[in-house]
């Protein structure tokens, strides 16, 4: 039933795909381009329809049609990206751990420098008995989210196997820069044509994920003036100096290392510079809509405060809305999340719906007429030498895509 998706995963994870957030290209890599094109071939061997790449917007989209007499079945989409983070990718080089006992730490390169250990990854002895799959220490490994094409392509190919499931129409798509938070500004969601979806993109098994942050970047410009320091009185306005005030001027413990559940953060992400010039780079998260509209709101009475102090405008930000909580979507019919839970617990899985401390694809797509909440594709301690799947997560995760088509046509 699962032969090709540990070989599927295998092949995914050793082809790099990394986005790149500083290339004006769709996709933003060459690399995710020649992926798509093997999908392409992979979708139409297995034998779905409609299978195409759309050079304006970097998805793969593919249909499984219909295989039932009613005529009311919803419509479903299935979705994943093919890029993975911003960590080294090239030569990833999968291990396989056996039959885990749960206990001991996994040493991941041959000099054991790089170790999975219980006291920093405790979640490790939830997979006692299963067959883990790890990076050797020097790459991530790409579960993120790879797995997650390695489930929706296997799911699609078991019920092409098995017509005795019976199934409404089923859209997938694969699509580029989810990792750089671009990849979904371009998906062509009327001609997707789904009632509704989910991505494949969540982590531990039994998440089902329908609240996300909302999201906003601050990329600030300073403008400082340098002069001799021996004669800076009065004169020297240090670039640096301000931006130290800057931050200071946000809250200390709304952070991401201070925070966690429901709490949003400003997030520093970057500083460079010197007394002439520097330059700050902010993410901005809240799940509460009110709240993150006052942490803008923060940001901008930060400069003009500092501002005010000066015959110039010497602090300039360029503040923009990246993707917004796609509760406020989803929550106007549940039907969706109920059907995934319900499929979840016909397999023996508790479903876990806590927020997500993010985004997804399906924070835009939700907002484009499709509501698409997240669930689980296996990974774990991801964007990192230290990501590792379990063989038997993948297998769940593919489980639940079919349980879902199968479900959503009995119950029409």
């Amino acid at each position: 039933m699962y032969k090709n998706l540990v070989p599927r995963f295998i092949r995914y994870v050793e082809t790099e795909t990394r986005s790149d957030g500083t290339s004006t290209t769709v996709p933003s890599t060459q690399t995710q381009v020649d992926f798509a094109q093997t999908l392409v071939a992979e979708l139409k061997e297995i034998g779905l329809s409609d299978v195409n790449y759309n050079e304006k917007n970097g998805f793969v989209t593919a249909e499984l049609p219909s295989n039932t007499d009613k005529s009311e079945v919803r419509s479903i989409g299935f979705i994943a990206h093919m890029d993975t983070a911003d960590f080294n990718a090239v030569g990833v080089s999968p291990q396989f751990v056996e039959n885990y006992d749960g206990q001991s730490d996994i040493a991941l390169d041959k000099e054991g420098k790089f170790k999975l250990t219980l006291k920093d990854f405790p979640n490790l002895s939830n997979y006692k008995g299963q067959t883990l799959i790890t990076t050797d220490g020097s790459t991530l490994l790409g579960a993120d989210d790879k797995s997650g094409i390695a489930e929706i392509m296997t799911a699609m190919e078991i019920l092409i196997q098995d017509p005795s499931i019976k199934h409404g129409k089923i859209k997938v798509a694969f699509g580029p820069d989810e990792e750089i938070g671009t990849g979904a500004n371009n998906f062509d969601a009327e001609g997707f044509d789904v009632d509704f979806a989910y991505t494949m993109d969540g982590g531990p098994v039994g998440e089902l994920q329908f609240e996300t942050f909302s999201a906003a970047q601050a990329d600030i410009t300073i403008q400082g003036k340098n002069v001799h320091p021996g004669t800076a009185k009065d004169t020297m306005i240090s670039a640096l100096a301000l931006a130290i005030e800057f931050n200071e001027g946000l809250p200390s413990d709304e952070v991401p290392e201070k925070t966690s559940g429901y709490e949003g953060f400003f997030h520093l992400m970057a500083m460079t510079g010197n007394v002439e010039e520097a330059t700050m780079s902010y993410i901005i998260r809240d799940h509460n809509r009110e709240k993150f509209e006052g942490r803008k709101g923060l940001i901008t009475e930060i400069q003009e405060k500092i501002n005010s102090r000066f015959d110039e405008e010497r602090i300039k930000i360029h503040l923009y809305d990246q993707y917004y909580n796609m509760r406020d979507i989803i929550e106007k019919d549940m039907s969706i999340i109920e059907l995934a839970k319900a499929a979840m617990v016909k397999l023996g899985i508790e479903p876990n719906t806590e927020p997500v401390r993010g985004g997804t694809d399906g924070s835009k797509i939700s907002y484009m007429g499709i509501p698409t909440p997240n669930i689980f594709a296996g990974g774990e301690n991801m964007h990192g030498r230290f990501e590792f799947v379990a063989v038997e997560s993948m297998e769940k995760a593919t489980d639940v895509i079919v349980e879902i088509a199968r479900l959503n046509e009995e119950q029409a």
